[in-house]
């Protein structure tokens, strides 16, 4: 998502909409391409977490491996 949300004003944005507090959106959302600072950030972690990113239709690589090596098991 963070990679998507190309400008500041679009990260402030998903990050409110996400349910950040506006003093933390607006200062985390000046990193731009600081991704391992902005995986750091605790609130970061629980606005973007794995059950947003399903929601969004996104699919963790780890339950795309599990499905798909499952299938060939069988």
């Amino acid at each position: 998502i963070w990679k998507q949300w190309k400008k500041k004003s679009r990260r402030l944005w998903g990050l409110l909409k996400l349910g950040v507090p506006k003093w933390i959106a607006d200062k985390v959302s000046g990193w731009g391409d600081h991704y391992q600072l902005v995986a750091q950030k605790s609130v970061l972690k629980r606005a973007i977490s794995k059950p947003v990113l399903e929601k969004r239709g996104l699919v963790s690589c780890l339950d795309y491996y599990l499905e798909r090596h499952a299938l060939k098991v069988s």
